[in-house]
């Protein structure tokens, strides 16, 4: 199995900028066509024209404004399962670090032979939860460096 991070191409500077239009046109389509049944026609060159959802064109204006930025954007199902290693890459930890969350029973995992495999909604589930606790973390940190008078 491929890694998450295997064939992902950073946005070199046209292609940003290229994103940054698109996503900019696709906005403003959104914003002057506003769609009571949730689906929006998008009329193409040539008359190609193509229905989508409205959640799927804002995923799409999301993901183009990613790119605008320089950033890489990865597009998976959230019910992939995913390797220790590739769950190491997306945690930017260790793989043996990934291993202990699971012995530890942080995020729930199966056996393919020897094998361990994690959802990928998992794997993003307990970031969310560490990100959580790490910024409560600091709120706490900084108002007790404010209450001993350390940010004047």
């Amino acid at each position: 199995m491929a890694s998450l991070l295997d064939d992902v191409t950073i946005p070199d500077e046209r292609a940003a900028a290229g994103a940054g239009v698109a996503a900019a046109t696709l906005e403003r389509y959104l914003q002057t066509h506003p769609s009571g049944d949730g689906r929006i026609k998008l009329s193409g060159q040539r008359g190609a024209d193509v229905e989508v959802s409205a959640e799927a064109l804002r995923l799409l204006v999301e993901i183009l404004g990613h790119l605008a930025r320089g950033n890489a954007v990865t597009v998976a199902p959230l019910a992939a399962e995913i390797t220790t290693q590739q769950a190491a890459e997306l945690l930017n930890v260790s793989r043996p670090f990934v291993v202990k969350l699971l012995d530890d029973g942080q995020v729930p995992f199966r056996k393919v032979g020897n094998r361990r495999r994690m959802r990928l909604a998992d794997v993003l589930a307990y970031r969310r939860r560490d990100d959580e606790h790490r910024d409560l973390v600091l709120r706490r940190l900084t108002e007790e460096a404010e209450a001993l008078g350390l940010y004047e």
